[in-house]
């Protein structure tokens, strides 16, 4: 797990069928934050595999997808609302990242 990088993939998409596919593509590769703002963990290599895949589905005219490497030991943290009840911890996110 130490060579593992963290990456932010976040899009817009235009279509509404072109994003339930970029969506349910990115389901496969990452794990969501937001509908259309996901967290990968991996090799660079999964990074690239995973842009490769989606490029296929867009249209690189009307709609824009953005990937962005997290620093290794920069702050993870929350601001706002709780996305789960008090007592209840995911744990498909990583603690941290080294």
């Amino acid at each position: 797990m130490g060579s593992e990088l963290a990456f932010v993939i976040g899009y817009d998409i235009s279509d509404p069928r072109r994003l339930l596919r970029v969506h349910r593509e990115m389901c496969k590769h990452a794990t969501p934050l937001e509908y259309s703002v996901f967290l990968l963990v991996g090799s660079e290599r999964a990074r690239s595999y995973c842009l490769d895949e989606i490029r296929v589905l867009i249209d690189p005219v009307a709609d824009d997808v953005r990937c962005y490497p997290l620093p290794a030991r920069g702050f993870q943290g929350r601001v706002g609302r709780a996305s789960l009840p008090d007592g209840i911890v995911w744990t498909g996110l990583p603690a941290a990242i080294t």
